[in-house]
């Protein structure tokens, strides 16, 4: 009889302890999409060093749960043969857990603000919140100048909660922002992307183009930030940057 109590025993704390294992994989894989932006299950698997099959196993249990969806991976270029691949993001629901703004609270006071300002008010508030972003990449750009300024302006996103990357595109690069901290507010007031968008063309110099955005229901926010023509042309205008042009004498 006390043979077969231990053995309960054993067996629930068998099964507490696989089902913390199972929490602690489910939030690795939000936090590796988070992170990384819409993900397949075979790039999870290599991320987090997991077999393709759990990480589809848990994939499947998180879109059950509402908290990621999937869709066709986006091909750029010739379509190869075969199924196309899906790709796995967050939900809203899914990001919840990540948000740091007080979300409700900041709609009605701007909504308040609105009513008694104007438009203009969210203007200056939406332009007095990227002013930390702003400063930031101020101050990385002095520290290195040497470096790509888009990579800088990642890194300021990134410590302001935007976890963002650098991927690179054709004629240019594209900053991935894989988090919005204020998604839900940038909902209800689009001014926050627009002044966010403009504070990227004035800092990289560059006409950017926003792609897409998490608020419009986007896996990522993500902006394209073009060649600069001009800053190649001054480049090459330089003796020492111009090619080497031999001539025949013969």
């Amino acid at each position: 009889m006390a043979a077969a109590g231990r053995d309960v025993v054993g067996e629930h704390k068998h099964e507490h302890k696989q089902g913390n294992m199972d929490s602690s994989t489910r939030d690795r894989v939000m936090s590796s999409i988070l992170h990384n932006g819409p993900s397949t299950a075979s790039e999870l698997a290599d991320r987090l060093g997991l077999t393709a099959a759990a990480v589809r196993r848990h994939l499947s249990s998180l879109v059950n749960e509402g908290l990621v969806d999937s869709r066709e991976k986006r091909i750029f270029g010739a379509r190869g043969r075969g199924r196309p691949s899906r790709v796995f993001f967050l939900t809203d629901h899914g990001r919840a857990d990540y948000y740091t703004a007080y979300d409700d609270l900041a709609i009605s006071a701007l909504r308040q603000l609105a009513n008694a300002a104007g438009p203009s008010a969210l203007d200056a508030v939406a332009k007095a919140r990227v002013d930390d972003i702003e400063a930031r990449y101020r101050a990385l750009r002095e520290e290195r100048p040497d470096e790509v300024p888009a990579q800088l302006l990642a890194e300021a996103l990134s410590a302001d909660g935007y976890v963002a990357t650098i991927q690179p595109a054709g004629a240019g690069q594209q900053i991935c922002q894989h988090n919005c901290p204020v998604v839900e507010v940038a909902k209800v007031f689009p001014q926050l992307c627009e002044v966010e968008t403009q504070l990227f063309s004035e800092l990289l110099g560059s006409h950017v183009q926003r792609l897409a955005t998490i608020a419009h229901g986007d896996g990522v926010c993500t902006t394209h930030v073009p060649v600069d023509v001009e800053i190649t042309r001054r480049a090459l205008s330089e003796p020492s940057k111009r090619p080497s042009i031999r001539k025949d004498h013969s």
